[in-house]
């Protein structure tokens, strides 16, 4: 049986680990490399670092800070934020990287995805959407969750996966940082539409919230930041959680 993945995501600005709700809002939840250390020794199955601020700053991610966290990881690792090159991916991937998740390069030009992917395997690329419910419909969202593409979500990451992309990182704006549990009805659509994995992400509050994204959402993988950040719920205690309610994760 294939493993459901629990992955803490690194949300940095300014060098520092932040957290809001609906991508506003931001408060301090600490230093990134010991956030990574601490996640790996306590079972996560992977670790996202997303540089929140490099797209709209229009520059590229922070590669040292990347080299930094890689060497006190053990455990897949995604870096994403401010990609618009194959020169930035192949920096990245140099730095410690594993895989590099793209999203407003992707929307503006997305054959992007396809040279990622023929360069350098769609294993390693990984394109985020951010979708927002918008009068009944899942709209994307670009540079930072600030600009409306008139794209419908679940078209969007059919045609990513098409291109190349190994992964999906399907945010749900409408419910990142509420804690009100993940958007299921969109991370269903999105699972049954494509035939590669889904991060569900936004809206994690409690243990039973994954379950129910696991179950109901059929999402592969579940991201989540602020209650594994702010010790709400520790990785070691949700796993024995899943594994009683039958869902296999990664001991």
């Amino acid at each position: 049986m294939v493993k459901k993945r629990l992955i803490p995501c690194l949300d940095v600005r300014d060098g520092r680990t932040v957290k809001g709700i609906q991508f506003e809002g931001l408060r301090d939840a600490g230093d990134p490399v010991s956030l990574a250390e601490r996640y790996a020794l306590e079972g996560a199955d992977e670790l996202v670092f997303l540089d929140i601020t490099a797209t709209n700053q229009r520059r590229q991610p922070l590669t040292e800070l990347v080299r930094n966290i890689a060497r006190v990881l053990d455990i897949p690792f995604t870096v994403g934020g401010g990609i618009n090159t194959v020169a930035d991916v192949e920096a990245l991937l140099l730095s410690g990287a594993d895989k590099v998740s793209i999203n407003s390069a992707a929307l503006a030009r997305p054959e992007f995805i396809n040279e990622l992917a023929r360069r350098f395997g769609s294993q390693c690329i990984v394109v985020a959407v951010d979708a927002r419910q918008v009068a009944g419909e899942w709209q994307v969202m670009t540079r930072a969750g600030t600009t409306a593409t008139g794209r419908e979500a679940v078209a969007w990451c059919r045609e990513a996966a098409e291109r190349g992309a190994g992964e999906l990182l399907l945010t749900s704006m409408s419910h990142d940082g509420t804690k009100s549990g993940f958007a299921l009805e969109l991370t269903r659509a999105v699972a049954d539409a494509v035939p590669v994995p889904v991060i569900a992400s936004g809206g994690a509050g409690q243990p039973s919230d994954f379950t129910d994204v696991f179950m109901a959402g059929g999402a592969d993988a579940a991201l989540a930041a602020s209650i594994f950040h702010f010790n709400e719920t520790a990785l070691p205690a949700l796993k024995s959680y899943l594994q009683s309610a039958g869902i296999a994760v990664r001991p």
